[in-house]
């Protein structure tokens, strides 16, 4: 599922530049789940596993620098901010696998993340998996949101599978490490990218979409109409995170 243009933070690279970035080639950040039919991943696993993925490409030493996969970070954020989720399972999944990238696993879940590629260039074994069928649910209730860790609050309005979604939440991780000074980075990876997603009650919502936190706004390019998906909330809490083991490994 693709989607791109967080809402912009005025020192972020998101920042309002329509034709300029239209007219720089575009670039994708792919990103696979592992659902297997006999045991697919939790739905909100997904969603929060598929956000640390995308902070833990951003913050690998291979994205930085002069890194191996530098160039394509800043080729994809220089352009439009594309993120498409595929869906793999059996040997497809460990095709993936073999590909230069990140694994991430929750509680249920693994994403796998990889660095930027060309809309048009997509590896050969990434290109031949599918985008729909990322339909998952939550076997219970998610329990409340961590109050100490930043929560990307999802639009309740909108009906989005779960591959979408993922990319949204995807963007919101994304806004709010822009948002963060080089420590509150280091604490937040310390503390495993702690963070939570839920989806907001109505009234919730109505009073995040309109504060000055980070807004993550799809383009509507698939799935929904263009508008509002995702509230980042506490991102500022980062810094005051504990180093932890996580209940997802990288």
């Amino acid at each position: 599922m693709s989607s791109d243009d967080p809402t912009p933070a005025d020192d972020s690279p998101f920042r309002d530049e329509s034709i300029v970035r239209d007219e720089a080639r575009q670039f994708v950040l792919p990103l696979v789940v592992h659902i297997e039919k006999a045991a697919p991943p939790a739905r909100t696993d997904a969603l929060e596993t598929s956000a640390r993925a995308v902070l833990t490409i951003l913050s690998d030493e291979r994205s930085l620098g002069d890194g191996i996969w530098a160039q394509a970070m800043r080729d994809w954020q220089d352009a439009r901010i594309r993120k498409v989720v595929r869906r793999a399972r059996g040997a497809e999944w460990r095709r993936a696998e073999a590909l230069p990238g990140i694994t991430v696993t929750g509680r249920s879940a693994e994403v796998r993340v990889f660095p930027p590629v060309p809309l048009d260039g997509w590896p050969k074994d990434l290109a031949r998996l599918q985008v729909s069928g990322t339909d998952l649910e939550d076997p219970e209730p998610p329990a409340p949101a961590d109050p100490a860790a930043p929560v990307l609050w999802l639009n309740p309005e909108l009906d989005m599978s779960a591959g979408k979604t993922m990319a949204q939440t995807g963007h919101g991780a994304q806004l709010a490490w822009w948002e963060l000074s080089e420590k509150e980075r280091i604490a937040w990876r310390e503390a495993g990218f702690a963070l939570s997603v839920r989806t907001a009650d109505p009234a919730r919502w109505s009073e995040l979409s309109a504060s000055e936190l980070p807004l993550v706004r799809d383009a509507g390019f698939t799935e929904i109409a263009p508008g509002l998906t995702v509230a980042v909330e506490g991102h500022d809490r980062v810094g005051a995170l504990a180093k932890s083991v996580p209940d997802a490994a990288v």
